[in-house]
């Protein structure tokens, strides 16, 4: 047995519960809870080479954990919102509205998506975070320019689909 696995069975062994229980506060079902924690524990693996000792080792594998299961659970609400967002194209399936307004609403949900897509990469980057509730500042940090810079940005890809969708009478 290599020093790594020597190392890693006995972080492990030291951290499990706190691993655990931080898979259990951002799974919502046992089958998830496994899958993040086996998720957590390759990412630790992966990244032990590059602990520098800045911290404690448990305060690095909290981060690792916590990081992780972020992660984890914002894949599980992005295929939800994916799954959502295919209903929201039938919305007369789910409210009891007059099937043209609804027909209308499906169209422009369509034709948004459709300018969406046709955006630059970092505009359409921008837009999805914002579809996504990401505030500014994260979304600054995220794409690496300023947050006033985010805002224009904003405000302006905003307006250019409000023009778009304008001409096309939605």
């Amino acid at each position: 047995m290599t020093n790594k696995d020597q190392q890693f069975r006995k972080v492990i062994h030291d951290n499990e519960q706190r691993i655990s229980s931080i898979c259990k506060y951002y799974s919502s079902n046992e089958e998830d809870h496994k899958d993040m924690f086996q998720e957590v524990l390759i990412n630790i693996w992966k990244s032990m080479d590059s602990f520098r000792g800045d911290a404690q080792m448990s305060t690095w594998i909290y981060r690792v954990a916590v990081n992780t299961a972020m992660g984890f659970s914002n894949k599980e609400i992005r295929r939800q919102k994916i799954f959502l967002n295919d209903k929201e194209n039938s919305l007369q399936n789910f409210i009891d509205v007059d099937e043209n307004v609804a027909k209308e609403k499906e169209k422009l949900f369509q034709r948004l998506d459709n300018e969406i897509n046709q955006l630059s990469v970092i505009d359409k980057i921008i837009m999805t975070l914002v579809l996504e509730g990401i505030n500014h500042k994260e979304i600054s940090d995220i794409i690496g320019i300023t947050e006033p810079n985010v805002r224009v940005k904003i405000h302006r890809i905003k307006n250019e689909l409000k023009e778009t969708l304008k001409l096309s009478n939605y």
